[in-house]
């Protein structure tokens, strides 16, 4: 078995055929063309943190994957990343195991971008004057950087509770170009911006129903595991688009959970993002739609990075 250092994936890694295998991948999810079981989950409440294991494998492909990733909210404090995982690749032909990416969570977050640029994309309005992020941590300044396939608006409203990290966040992405100004509430950014992005951990509702214009796209990441919440539960439940990247997650513990236990919602006005992505035509984006899109993580992702990453190293020593 190879031991694949991040310094190698990263030297390997192609942004087009990620983000081409990522969206074949939520494809074949949509059209149940995948075998991928429960996430699994793990919580921890001090320091706060959580893990998630991811795997699967989609019908036909050489590989299947096993994939876990932590995220430890307080690691800033002892000078460690705040996350951290591994991947696994190994034969669904003989159960051997091919690889272990020790990405140190960067294919997780990589992954995750890809999927936030995907549903901008797809759901995003034309006209973005102005892109706004509720928190300041790794998955937004991915995120972010990501969105630059999505439109080519450089303006940025940043609102997080630490106003010195949003201010050393528009330091940092500055140097890509962005003019990033943080914001001391977090209506300012919410109201002021077209296409939002939430990266928090969140366990209480930080954006409002009231603070959303007509026309605007959200794109909520934070939400992974049950009990946390970033957006209002009538936020979502009235929206004009709902897409999700899995309907039996994100019922269970996403955004759209809280809506549809609450019985807000009706699965059947929710449409996953594989059937948006095979089909924009799905969903019919007006100039005052609101959407939402829910991304939970689907293991389909990590299945599509990895296997990537794994055959552009397996060709390029070939």
């Amino acid at each position: 078995m190879d031991v694949i250092a991040l310094n190698e994936i990263q030297a390997a890694f192609s942004p087009e055929a990620a983000l081409k295998n990522i969206k074949d991948g939520f494809i074949a999810y949509s059209q149940q063309k995948v075998n991928v079981p429960p996430v699994g989950y793990l919580g921890f409440q001090e320091p706060p943190g959580d893990c998630h294991i991811k795997y699967g494998y989609i019908n036909d492909s050489p590989y299947f994957v096993i994939k876990a990733a932590t995220g430890f909210f307080k690691n800033h404090l002892v000078n460690l990343p705040t996350s951290d995982g591994l991947m696994l690749v190994m034969s669904s032909q003989t159960g051997q195991p091919l690889a272990l990416l020790q990405d140190k969570g960067w294919l997780t977050d990589t992954r995750t971008d890809i999927a936030g640029a995907l549903a901008a994309i797809h759901l995003a309005p034309q006209n973005i004057q102005q892109i706004g992020l509720i928190g300041c941590g790794i998955q937004a300044r991915h995120q972010l950087q990501w969105l630059s396939y999505a439109t080519t608006c450089k303006k940025v409203s940043v609102w997080s509770p630490s106003l010195h990290h949003c201010e050393k966040f528009a330091d940092e992405m500055a140097e890509f170009g962005f003019q990033v100004l943080p914001t001391k509430q977090p209506e300012q950014t919410i109201s002021e911006s077209q296409l939002i992005v939430t990266t928090t951990p969140s366990r209480e509702p930080i954006v409002k129903t009231e603070w959303v214009q007509p026309g605007t796209h959200i794109t909520a990441v934070g939400a992974d595991a049950e009990g946390k919440q970033e957006l209002a539960t009538s936020l979502v439940a009235a929206a004009d688009i709902l897409v999700v990247d899995s309907k039996d997650q994100c019922c269970d513990h996403g955004e759209t959970a809280h809506a549809f236990q609450s019985g807000l919602l009706d699965n059947k006005t929710i449409v996953e993002l594989g059937d948006v992505l095979n089909n924009p035509y799905v969903v019919e984006r007006s100039s005052t739609a609101i959407s939402i899109c829910d991304l939970t993580g689907v293991a389909v992702q990590d299945i599509a990075i990895a296997t990537t990453v794994y055959e552009a190293i397996k060709n390029k020593s070939s």
